[in-house]
């Protein structure tokens, strides 16, 4: 668990948020990141999802206005930095999933084994993997947050869309603007990446009481201590594999 006394944190207020997406841009220019190539898909959005080269992006959310004709919600996805992690749970390669000393959720491609098990275990959806099959994903620019910066995206927002700071300063901020959500303040923990909401999350594309998945909680108190000591090695494997997708079965033979 993270420190709360030194944790850091991103606070995304998307009303404040124009799409100019230069965050996206500034995090590929740190993290020497490729483009990526894409295809019109009926949506100002681009890239269409997370990837291996694209640690955050602009989601588009288009919502019901009567004020408006069209009525933009513009909302960074990005790796959470959940104090309780289901991907650090669940990861079975010491090292590849680390938590930093301000709370980020960092990774160690070197250490990384390829299994993906920490997709499974996001409740968010965010760990993606590189060509060499290596975990990707925001790391809240603790390179730079170490040697006193911003991260890249903070640091290029033109309009205070993000806001990075201690955790608890920018949340008590938030509540004294009115905000009516604080998304993250206590799910998990406690998240690293923290929205401040003036509708329902739902209408942000939003999860509501975000969980770990089940399948990676038997992992952690059953399985892994097994595992850590060189036993049910293969019967761990097999049991998360029949956890997350499920018994396989042999086709009817025809008669």
């Amino acid at each position: 668990m993270a420190n709360d006394k030194n944790r850091k944190a991103i606070l995304v207020t998307p009303e404040d948020c124009i799409g100019c997406r230069g965050c996206q841009v500034a995090c590929k220019s740190w993290n020497q990141l490729p483009g990526i190539k894409t295809k019109n898909n009926g949506t100002y959005q681009n890239p269409p999802d997370l990837a291996g080269a694209a640690f955050n992006i602009i989601r588009y959310n288009e919502v019901p206005s009567t004020e408006n004709p069209v009525r933009w919600l513009f909302v960074s996805r990005r790796c959470m930095h959940c104090d309780d992690a289901g991907c650090m749970k669940i990861c079975p390669a010491p090292g590849a999933l680390y938590r930093t000393a301000e709370g980020a959720v960092a990774f160690d491609r070197d250490k990384c084994i390829g299994c993906k098990l920490c997709v499974n275990a996001c409740p968010f959806d965010v760990p993606r993997y590189d060509a060499e099959n290596k975990v990707t994903k925001c790391h809240l620019c603790f390179d730079r947050i170490g040697a006193a910066m911003q991260p890249a995206c903070v640091k290029t927002c033109p309009t205070g869309a993000l806001k990075f700071g201690d955790r608890a300063e920018l949340i008590g901020t938030a509540k004294k603007q009115g905000f009516k959500t604080i998304y993250g303040e206590q799910d998990l923990g406690g998240l690293g990446t923290i929205y401040a909401f003036k509708d329902e999350p739902k209408l942000y594309g939003m999860k509501e009481n975000p969980t770990i998945p089940y399948s990676v909680i038997f992992w952690h108190t059953y399985l892994k201590p097994l595992s850590v000591i060189g036993l049910g090695g293969v019967v761990a494997a097999a049991a998360i594999h029949y956890l997350a997708i499920g018994p396989h079965k042999e086709k009817d033979e025809e008669v």
